[in-house]
This record gives structure tokens, C-alpha cells and sequence, in this order.
């Protein structure tokens, strides 16, 4: 059955590339030096520059447009990107082109959940960046296109009073989702296994915002050396793999039954298996392991857990064995993954098979629910 052309398609994970001026626009004086700022290097290329070091936006990022023998590593100009990479009411164009009429954005430069910030030196430094991109999402990359974009704010992880007032000062701003690791114990933060995160969920909860656990925002998957970078990027979702069973093993949603985490870009392919073998080891070993009055896994992901695909055939034919209301649509515009100016045209004909009523959910109703994003 086709995809209905009433259905407003919305994507929970596309990216945006920040303009130059995004911190120093913001920043206090006392920060611009240090701050990042945009520069131009000895072979034209536009870098960040922050604390004295510099990175680049690899072509992989902002690759919309153009055709995959054009692909690359490279650094990029802005230049030689869509302009809807960086100008919200040319990303509104584009968006219209692909057929998407929602999209909820990962930042850039920061890493997908502040990474960049958590590995600065000077941590107050960091902690005003945090803020500083914050603003701009909501006030300016958002405000530009009110219903066609769901603000997705940061926090300073690193410090957990800032985490929670920063997430309390964006709700009340109208923040809609916050992106965080999926593996804090992978950066020598304290685990999901703990109770150090709990006043960060219970603001998240009693705000109704979703956590966004992007894959690789807890790192990149171990391959070989000698493979190539195809290898790397096919075993990314493996990390929304091991981010599931961890959660599920956590008692965190019996603390705070109504907290929602999105599984960002992990796709759901791999998930009617993994629940399965989560619940059958639960079966078996939760008596010796402290799990015993815990609830089965893959009732915890029915109720809290949430998967998001791009491409995934294997998880469309799987639909029941995952949960009609725990799928939702990414675009992934305009990184590698994205199928701009195809997007619609190719969701459309992966949900040909399935009943209207599961299209519109998966396609648009889902990520309204989830994200508290109704129709403008």
C-alpha cells in the first residue's frame, strides 16, 4: 500500500552543520579567544579551531546532493556543501524537496551528544559551549522553522548539577529531546548501572523529553587495522545493540517508568533477535544475578525504548516481533546514510507492505508521540 500523501513524514535524526558564528555570536568575552571560531587553513578549507586545536566537517557529513563517487573524508567547505547544511530556511527547502516535513537534528562540531565538550580542558569553557549551542538550536536553527523542527538541546555530562540544571533551563525554553552517550561508562563516567544519573532522568521524565542515545557518542566499534573504513561504519549499530541489552538490564525505568530513550541511527533490524536472546538469558541467570524481581527485557523496550532506521528491511519484515509503536523514521540528511532527494519516494516503498495504519505510525505518529511534536 502506498504511503498516504496526507502523512507529514518526521525524521528523528538528521544533522546540521553550524554556521561560523554559532559560538561567538554567543559566548562571553571572556571565552570568544579560547571558544570556537571558524578559520580558513593554508588549503582553503573552512576549521573550527577551539582551545587551540583544530577540526575539521569531513565531506561524510554534509554530502547531500551529491553522487557517491564524490564521497570522502576530506575536510569540506562550507562552500561545497547545500546550503541547507547550515541556512535553516534553506534546510526547509530541502526538506520540502525530500519529502520530509519534520526533522529533529544532531549537532556537528560538538559530537553527536558534546563530546568535543567533554574532552575540553577548560570545563567552564565548555559548560558556556553547551549553552551557547543550546540557544542557537532553539532560538534561532528552530524558531526559524517553528513544526519542522524538534529542538534537540545538549548538556554538560560531565558534571551532573550542571547536567540537570542545563536540562531544566532548556525545558523550560522548549527543548523537546536531549542527546546523550549511549555508553557513559565507556568514557569513565559512571554507568547506566547506577543511580549517578537519576536526577538527570527525573527531569527528563517530568518534562516529557526523550533521551537520544546516538550511535557512537560512547565511541567508535573495535575493527582491525588494516580495515577499511566501510567495516567501521557497517558495525556502528552494534553499539545501539550493546546500549539496548545494557538498559534493559538496568532497573533505571522502574525508578522512572515514564522516561523514553531513542535509539538515534542504531537501526532495527538486529532487535527482534537481541530481544529474544535478552529475555531468554533473563530467564535463565536472573535468579543468581540480582535480576529476579526485575522485569523481562523486552517488556522494559515495549514500554521506554525506541527504534530509529534509515534503510532497514530486515527490520520492516520483522515489524511485530519489534512493536508497531517502538519505530520511528530517520533521514540522517545530509550525512552518507541519507537518501535525499529520494527520501520519501524510498520509505514509501519500503512500507509497502504493511497496513496504512502501521505506515502513518512508523512514517510520522510514532516520533510525534514520542517527541511531543504535534501537528502545527
Amino acid at each position: 500500500m502506498p504511503l498516504a500523501d496526507d502523512v507529514q513524514i518526521v525524521s528523528v535524526d538528521d544533522h546540521v552543520i553550524e554556521h561560523p558564528n554559532v559560538w561567538q555570536d554567543r559566548l562571553a568575552a571572556k571565552f570568544k579567544e579560547a571558544g570556537p571560531r571558524n578559520v580558513k587553513d593554508e588549503n582553503g578549507n573552512d576549521a573550527w579551531e577551539f582551545e587551540g586545536r583544530r577540526q575539521y566537517n569531513i565531506g561524510l557529513n554534509a554530502v547531500a546532493g551529491k553522487r557517491r563517487e564524490e564521497f570522502g573524508t576530506d575536510p569540506t567547505r562550507y562552500a561545497d556543501m547545500l546550503p541547507g547544511c547550515y541556512d535553516p530556511k534553506e534546510r526547509v527547502k530541502d526538506m520540502d524537496i525530500e519529502g520530509v516535513h519534520a526533522q529533529l537534528c544532531f549537532p556537528s562540531f560538538p559530537g553527536f551528544c558534546g563530546s568535543t565538550f567533554f574532552n575540553a580542558n577548560d570545563k567552564e569553557l565548555a559548560a558556556a559551549c553547551v549553552t551557547a549551542y543550546n540557544d542557537w538550536m532553539i532560538d534561532e536553527w528552530c524558531a526559524a522553522n517553528p513544526g519542522r523542527q524538534i529542538p534537540l538541546c545538549l548538556v554538560p555530562f560531565w558534571d551532573i548539577d550542571a547536567t540537570v540544571h542545563e536540562a531544566e533551563r532548556v525545558a523550560a525554553k522548549g527543548a523537546k529531546a536531549i542527546s546523550f552517550t549511549e555508553a557513559p561508562h565507556a568514557l569513565g563516567l559512571p554507568s547506566f548501572h547506577t543511580t549517578h544519573w537519576d536526577p538527570f532522568f527525573r527531569v527528563c521524565e517530568e518534562s516529557g523529553m526523550p533521551i537520544c542515545l546516538h550511535f557512537g557518542s560512547g565511541g567508535a566499534p573495535s575493527v582491525a587495522p588494516e580495515a577499511p573504513f566501510t567495516a567501521a561504519i557497517a558495525l556502528f549499530g552494534l553499539n545501539s545493540q550493546m546500549c539496548t541489552v545494557d538498559l534493559v538490564n538496568t532497573r533505571i525505568f522502574e525508578r522512572f517508568p515514564n522516561l523514553k530513550v531513542a535509539l538515534s541511527e542504531g537501526g532495527i533490524g538486529w532487535m527482534p533477535y537481541i530481544l529474544e536472546r535478552a529475555d531468554y538469558t533473563w530467564e535463565r541467570h536472573r535468579f543468581y544475578t540480582g535480576m529476579a524481581d526485575a522485569r523481562k527485557p523486552s517488556e522494559i523496550f515495549r514500554t521506554n525504548i525506541f527504534g530509529c532506521f534509515i534503510y532497514d528491511d530486515a527490520g520492516l519484515h520483522n515489524v511485530d516481533r519489534i512493536g508497531v509503536d517502538n519505530i520511528m523514521f530517520e533521514s540522517d540528511y545530509p550525512h552518507s546514510d541519507c537518501n535525499y532527494p529520494h527520501t520519501r519516494k524510498m520509505l514509501a516503498e519500503s512500507l509497502a507492505h504493511l497496513p496504512d495504519d502501521v505506515c502513518r505510525k512508523i512514517a510520522e505518529d510514532n516520533a510525534r508521540r514520542v517527541f511531543n511534536f504535534p501537528r502545527s
